[in-house]
């Protein structure tokens, strides 16, 4: 039987751990073949643990194991010559790039007027900016191609304040706005965007967070979530699971949307 995405590419950035590891293995499972950009190193923002070159090499080799090929890339989403660089050597390595799952990203608290120039710049670049140089690198294949999907992995934060997030809340809020732009410039293509906005998910972002606030990460999502269901979170899979129909030909006339993966959260 065939798989959903075989012949397919994805470029999926911060792959090497949490959503987009799930994300990558979930869409090799199902026949796609795997660009794994992630930037693999300590930054000074925000002071948890981030993917490991270690992880990133691993998932090359699970990606094997599901019956499937990938590529992986140590680089900043801030760096314009390393997208280039992996951009270049996936297309002439698999001819194409189908999906574009922009799930890099970053968050760590502190109220608005306290933040650093340094830290607010960090927050916007990595999550909002990181998502639009990765994109204005792929757009361009997929419009020769005719075809593709970009799915950004936006939040919960996407639709209300929060506090101590202000910068990651406008971070994800001007990612659902180039997600519909996108949407509005691409269709003509045969291009689709959507995002995808989860409540907390239990990743190592969120056991980072809690470690920076000296609590559990249970604690943390408790205090912050407020889900509808009696959950105090999600798993990366069920972002994975979303992110498959998203992609797929079941999805092919949903664009320009915001798919809320909340656990009820937004209708309290």
């Amino acid at each position: 039987m065939a798989r959903e995405f075989e012949g397919k590419v994805a470029f999926i950035t911060g792959a090497a751990h949490g959503q987009g590891r799930a994300v990558a293995l979930a869409l090799a499972s199902e026949g796609a073949r795997i660009v794994g950009f992630d930037i693999a190193r300590q930054i000074a923002y925000p002071g948890y643990a981030l993917g490991s070159s270690d992880e990133l090499n691993s998932l090359q080799r699970e990606v094997q194991t599901k019956g499937s090929q990938a590529l992986v890339f140590a680089g900043d989403v801030r760096d314009d010559a390393a997208i280039i660089k992996a951009v270049n050597e996936a297309v002439n390595q698999f001819g194409r790039i189908d999906i574009l799952f922009n799930n890099a990203g970053i968050c760590f608290y502190g109220k608005s007027h306290e933040l650093s120039e340094e830290a607010w710049d960090a927050m916007l670049d990595i999550n909002l900016k990181g998502s639009w140089m990765v994109g204005r690198r792929i757009i361009p294949i997929m419009i020769q191609q005719k075809s593709g999907v970009i799915i950004n992995n936006a939040s919960i934060a996407s639709f209300r304040g929060m506090n101590r997030l202000s910068h990651y809340a406008a971070s994800k809020w001007g990612l659902t706005g180039l997600t519909k732009s996108w949407a509005i410039e691409l269709a003509e293509y045969g291009i689709r965007a959507v995002s995808i906005h989860p409540t907390g998910v239990n990743t190592p972002m969120n056991d980072g967070l809690a470690a920076l606030e000296g609590k559990t990460p249970r604690e943390i999502a408790e205090a912050s979530a407020g889900n509808l269901l009696p959950v105090p979170w999600i798993e990366p899979e069920d972002v994975a699971n979303a992110v498959v129909f998203l992609a797929s030909d079941k999805a092919r006339f949903v664009t320009g949307s915001q798919f809320v993966l909340d656990a009820g959260l937004l209708t309290r």
